[in-house]
This record gives structure tokens, sequence and C-alpha cells, in this order.
């Protein structure tokens, strides 16, 4: 059957600022048809019953009272009820009580009081205390604002039953709080101690009651006063306009209400307003892969028109580029980047080097430095397993690795690939001299799985046949370190006694500061030094 569903008492009028349903829409019992506000509160009304709406009564920007129709409902498995006549009460009706008059105290001197102050009449319901407006030692007026609640259906704002400085704050952020309960004490200057009328409530955010005003209703009692409108400060003090609905829906995505731009009547943020910010945010994110502009309070980078300067031409880059651009720049921002500079000498490794190459070019292999450096990292990373570690995502706890992987930078003509090599620790320089070569030609060739670009422990990014001394890699993360190399060259190094050529090879080793210390990094640069002028001490 249809039936027609009323506006319920909300202690006044209200107008409509938010319309949340439409006909032909099914709804359940107490689901949100509309949101009133008026200078008391702003509130959710709900829908009494399930069914499915006919139609609304009712439009945007309207002034509702109690017993205004709102929408003719189709109720649901409803039968037909004859509405059962009151029975006459037999008993003749107890003459009203009349009204006590009580003879006023004579005035005292104006004295100094603590007020405390209660969460007044809210419905018989909790509300969860989502603003504290005022701070311990703030003068106050009287109906000024001091926290807001919000409940399932409304949020209100609670005024200040009288003018003082805040003496204590009992309540707290979050605090679920029901009629009566204590919030804080007012410390008032010059208050007369006779007794005062207290106001009836009005609906959701009347008055507030107080101990000092805890005396009988007078028969005629004063108007009540009424907060100001609700909005919900934000941090910086700005009002914003939002139902209970919107400013929870914002809590759980993490959106500051006072940067979404509202689009409702009277500036009120409504839950497509919410939407359109977290689209807008992520698109943002997502147009800008390199991460260039804008992110983590960082003032973006201003567009320029370099075709006023002379002739342009646009290329995109690569999905490679774009992808390795956006790895990079968010481990920049996310790791806290030390570099460790030191050189090794590695006279002795490039004649043993070139000792091999028969024996390499049998193997049908290339023996080059980076075999060399790969096994020397291995038996690091063994050696100081505080190197082999990724730090777990709580940001409390390291994960140790039982294995040895190893990643080594390869450059392509789309841009830059790392390849990784597994169990560096159990194979021969030979076999690493081969796979390094086979995995780099793949890279070139686009022929790199993503498998094999995964699961490394560290890296080794290797400039030393284009040139350069040092220079500051980006750790790859999750991994905590990573090792840069340059171009070897012959210097004079002091032996004691003279001067003696030397090939140097520079090193450059960057790590997370959060997981190495920098005595550990300069450990690992001196005994990596140690390895590669001596490899045979890896033997040991």
């Amino acid at each position: 059957m249809s039936e027609v569903i009323k506006l319920p008492d909300i202690g006044g009028e209200g107008e409509v600022i938010e319309i949340l349903v439409k006909e032909g829409d099914r709804v359940e019992a107490e689901q949100s048809l509309l949101v009133l506000e008026s200078d008391k509160a702003s509130m959710e009304v709900p829908s009494p019953k399930a069914g499915v709406i006919k139609s609304l009564k009712f439009k945007l920007g309207d002034t509702l009272k109690e017993g205004d129709a709102l929408l003719e409902l189709q109720v649901e498995g409803a039968a037909s009820q004859a509405e059962t006549p009151a029975k006459d009460d037999p008993k003749p009706a107890a003459e009203a009580p009349k009204a006590q008059t009580e003879q006023p105290k004579p005035a005292k001197p104006a004295t100094s009081s603590v007020e405390a102050v209660k969460i007044p009449d809210i419905g018989g319901t909790e509300a969860k205390i989502i603003e504290i407006l005022v701070s311990k030692g703030d003068n106050v007026e009287v109906d000024q604002s001091l926290l807001v609640l919000e409940s399932d259906k409304a949020s209100m704002e609670i005024p200040s039953p009288v003018a003082g400085v805040i003496e204590s704050i009992e309540a707290k952020l979050e605090q679920d709080v029901k009629t009566g309960d204590l919030i804080m004490h007012i410390k008032t200057e010059g208050a007369a101690d006779s007794p005062a009328p207290v106001a009836e409530s009005a609906g959701p955010a009347a008055t507030v009651e107080t101990e000092a005003a805890a005396q009988p209703k007078a028969s005629t009692p004063s108007e009540p006063q009424s907060p100001p409108p609700v909005g919900g400060p934000s941090r910086d003090g700005q009002k914003v306009h939002a139902g209970p609905a919107v400013r929870k829906l914002a809590r759980e995505l993490g959106v500051e209400l006072t940067e979404v731009k509202p689009s409702g009547p009277r500036e009120r943020i409504l839950k497509e307003d919410v939407d359109a910010f977290v689209k807008q945010v992520m698109q943002q994110r997502k147009s800008a892969p390199a991460g260039a502009a804008g992110g983590m309070g960082i003032p973006p980078v201003p567009e320029v028109d370099f075709s006023r300067f002379g002739e342009v031409e646009i290329k995109d880059m690569t999905r490679l580029q774009q992808v390795g651009a956006m790895n990079l720049h968010r481990s920049w921002l996310n790791v806290p980047h030390v570099t460790q500079f030191d050189q090794a000498d590695i006279s002795e490794l490039e004649d043993f080097r070139k000792a091999q190459k028969a024996v390499a070019e049998k193997a049908g292999v290339k023996l080059t430095v980076l075999p060399f450096l790969l096994k020397a990292c291995a038996h690091l990373l063994r050696e100081q397993p505080n190197f082999n570690v990724s730090l777990a995502g709580n940001g409390k706890q390291l994960v140790h690795k039982q294995y040895v992987h190893i990643g080594f930078a390869v450059d392509t003509p789309d841009g830059l690939l790392v390849p990784v090599i597994r169990d560096v620790d159990k194979k021969s320089l030979l076999q690493l001299a081969a796979e390094a070569a086979e995995l780099a030609d793949k890279a070139r060739n686009k022929k790199l799985g993503a498998d094999a670009m995964q699961g490394a422990c560290f890296t080794i990014s290797s400039l030393g046949h284009i040139g350069g001394t040092y220079f500051t890699p980006i750790v790859n993360s999750p991994e905590v370190a990573i090792l840069g190399v340059s171009k070897a060259t012959m210097q004079p190094v002091w032996d004691g006694k003279a001067f003696q050529p030397r090939l140097m090879l520079p090193l450059s080793l960057s790590y997370d500061h959060r997981a190495i210390n920098g005595a550990a990094a300069a450990q690992f640069t001196k005994r990596l030094g140690e390895l590669l002028a001596d490899i045979r001490s890896m033997l040991l």
C-alpha cells in the first residue's frame, strides 16, 4: 500500500539542503532521505519504513516543519490496517498540579564560580566529538560554540551557556558522549548567585545544562538560544558545510574537506564533490608519473612555453622511461639517501683478468670487471648481512634475506633496465660473465621478461665504459644499497717510500640511512676495496 511519509519533530523548521533519493528508488528503513539545516543543527531525515518512492513532495530549498509531507512511499509487504481508536479512559483526568512559584532569593554580591558544562538533550543517542573549538584558558562568550558533535543523523555545535574562561576540558576528540555527559568547566567572573531560568530543549542542539543552573524550570521558560549553523571548522578555522554522511566519507578516504570545492546550496559539500576531488587527485598522479610536481607539499614546477625562445619538438617518453622515472622519484622521496665514496686498487685484478683472456674465450665468454664486482659484492652481502635486508611495510622491522641475488644496470635505447642474476655467491666468475652477457643482450633487444628484473638484494650500476669519477646512484627500493662504479684510471699512490702508478677504481655506495649507518657503509667500501685488491682473499 501507499503511505505518505511526514517530517518528524525536528524542534523547529529546517531548509532542504540536500536530497538523497529520487522517485523510483527503493529505500530501506532508517535510510536517509534528505538533509535539513536549521539554525540549530544539520541533520539527515531517515525513512521510517522500507519501500519504493512513488513521488517526492518537496524540493531543494524548501523550508519544512513537523508534519509536512515528504514523499509517497509504496510500502512493501504491508497490509492495510485500520487504526484502532483509543479507548476512553474511564477515570477522570487528574487535575494538573498548579505551577509552583518560588520567591526569588535575595541577590548576593557578584562572585566568581566554576560552571560544569554538560551535553544537552541530543535525543537519547550517542554522538562522537569531531571538533573541539576551544582550549584551556580561552575566553568564551555566551552561545559561542565549544565543540562539534556528529551522530549517524546529525552534526551539531554545542554552545556555551555562560561567558567566562575555560577552566578545564574534560572531553576528548573522537569520544562518544550522550545527554548529561560532562564536557568542560568554565570559570565565570561577576556572576550573581541568583537562580536563572533554564530553557526547554528544542531539538538536538538547544541549550546546555549546567550544574549551577540545575534548578526547577520556570513556569514561563525563556526563548532558547540557538548556536550558529553547523559547519565544522577545519584545522585553520575555516568553516565547511557538510552533512554527517559526507563527513564520514571524507574521514574514511582521508580527504580534508577544506580542500573540496562545494557544489551544493549555500556552499555545501556533497558526496559527489568528495568523489570528484578524489578522482581529480588520482588523475593528477596518473598524468605525472615522474612525480615532478606538487606532491607532498612540494611547489610544482611552473609550466614553460619553450616555443617562445625558438623551435621545439615534443616527443613522448617511452613507457620504460616513464616507469623508470616514477620508480626513481618514489625512491628518492621515500629513502633518506647517503653516499659513501672510496677507491679500490685493482692493479693486480686487472693483470689477472688479462691473463685469463684465453681461458674466457675458450669458455665462450668475455671476462670484464663486472663478474669480479658481482662476486665481491655477493661475498660482502654474506659477510655483512645488514646490507642484505629490506624494510618491512610497517617501518619497524627488517626482512633479512637468506639468498644473494644482484641486479646490474643496463643502458638500452628505450631506457635503463636492471636484470637480476640469482645466487651470485654460488656461481663462478665465468658463469657470471656468461649470464651477465646473456641478460644484457636480452635487455637491449627487448626480450627480457619481467621475472628477470625482480628479486634483487643489491644493485651495481657501472659507468666504467663511459667515464667520470664519482656519482650518486639512487637506491633501487626496497633494496637498501646500490654500488656505483666509475671508470678506473692510473693514479700515483704513495707506498711509503715513493709514488707508484696504480689502477684505481672509484666506488660510490648509496644506502638507505634508516637501515644502514655511516660506519657500516664505510666498512663495506673499505672491505670491497680489499677484496678487489686481492681476489684470493675471497677464498679464505
